[in-house]
């Protein structure tokens, strides 16, 4: 069945690009998702880029193809998220294109729309009766960000372009200073584990580790 395209969202052609400069200019995008009629909005301050190739840190290097990974190898613009630790879950948008495994990690947001749902899901609480502490971690980390914007299993394979969770332009255009560095949590990838493939708004202070 055709689904008719939200016209809020980026298009196809944004994520169908070379990764890391997808994974750059995702920064100051926002991550929204509509849950029971509410925005849940965000705007995107960390991603990392994973590229299957050459990437021993990528879930699917070497060309590893399994059911769980089949969505890495999807066309650009589609959502893959994993679970960890039996645990939580990770957001990630596919880029480049179809039959390439490769995709962006987003690994923080600034909290802007929903609050209140967000402090729900995340800790049971109103936003009024979160700590300076808890608003500082409400969205400061992959994990942190799909539990207060109810991203689980359901959203994987959806497609960005078409579906209540999608990433949007900014309206205002801010000039922000990017940092470059290494990837979180990934020490077992031998020299993949240096690449420079974390970015960054500097001084955000929803970002996840400076």
């Amino acid at each position: 069945m055709w689904v008719a395209p939200n016209t809020q969202s980026l298009t196809r052609k944004f994520y169908a690009r070379e990764t890391l400069q997808v994974a750059r200019e995702l920064l100051g995008k926002l991550l929204v998702h509509e849950v029971n009629g509410v925005k849940l909005r965000g705007k995107i301050v960390e991603t990392e880029a994973y590229i299957g190739s050459i990437d021993k840190a990528c879930h699917a290097y070497g060309g590893k193809i399994t059911p769980r990974l089949a969505t890495l190898y999807g066309r650009p613009g589609i959502a893959y998220v994993y679970f960890i630790y039996g645990m939580y879950h990770c957001f990630n948008v596919i880029t480049k294109e179809e039959g390439f495994p490769e995709g962006v990690l987003i690994r923080a947001i600034e909290p802007i729309d929903g609050l209140e749902v967000m402090s729900n899901f995340r800790f049971k609480k109103t936003y009024n009766e979160l700590t300076k502490a808890q608003i500082k971690n409400l969205t400061s980390g992959p994990s942190k960000l799909c539990i207060a914007m109810n991203i689980n299993k359901e959203n994987n394979n959806q497609d960005l372009c078409t579906s209540k969770l999608y990433i949007e332009d900014s309206i205002e255009k801010e000039i922000v200073e990017i940092i470059e560095t290494k990837r979180i949590g990934i020490d077992y990838a031998e020299e993949a584990k240096d690449f420079l493939w974390r970015f960054y708004i500097k001084n955000n202070i929803w970002v996840s580790i400076k």
